[in-house]
């Protein structure tokens, strides 16, 4: 998979393509509420696109909650793609930038059936399963030991 690229988005030319990639995901295939998708952080937010043999096909985006933690929101790989680890691959960059910005700790709210994705990154679940837009999700939490 040569033929992929991550990289931190240029929020003025790439967003139409990580709002794409969003709604065929979350609100197509899960049927998540726009207004809940698309919650006015996007602004603050710092977003990562892959693109696969130059197609955009996946996304996430990193919000800095504090000076000590980011929380990695909104990832998503179009169905087309999936299967092929770029979900992962997505995670890994946004947790290398994370990593270069001196930030310790990364928070997710993971869907449930992909938590596993989530502890091979080195997450640990936190606390009770909960509810957000109608799907079971839990929080994970990752430490990096910055030194």
């Amino acid at each position: 998979m040569s033929n992929l690229v991550i990289k931190v988005a240029d929020l003025s030319e790439e967003f139409p393509a990580i709002a794409a990639i969003r709604k065929s995901v979350f609100q197509e295939e899960q049927g998540v509420d726009p207004a809940l998708e698309f919650d006015g952080k996007d602004e603050i937010s710092q977003h990562l696109i892959a693109y696969l043999a130059q197609k955009a096909v996946g996304t996430t985006r990193i919000r800095y909650l504090d000076d000590k933690t980011a929380k990695i929101e909104r990832l998503a790989v179009l169905s087309t793609a999936r299967g092929q680890g770029i979900g992962k691959k997505i995670m890994i960059k946004a947790l290398e930038v994370i990593a270069n910005k001196n930030i310790p700790e990364v928070v997710i709210h993971a869907q449930e059936y992909v938590k596993v994705l989530y502890q091979k990154l080195d997450f640990v679940e936190e606390g009770q399963i909960f509810e957000e837009a109608g799907i079971p999700h839990v929080i994970m939490r990752k430490v990096f030991h910055l030194g």
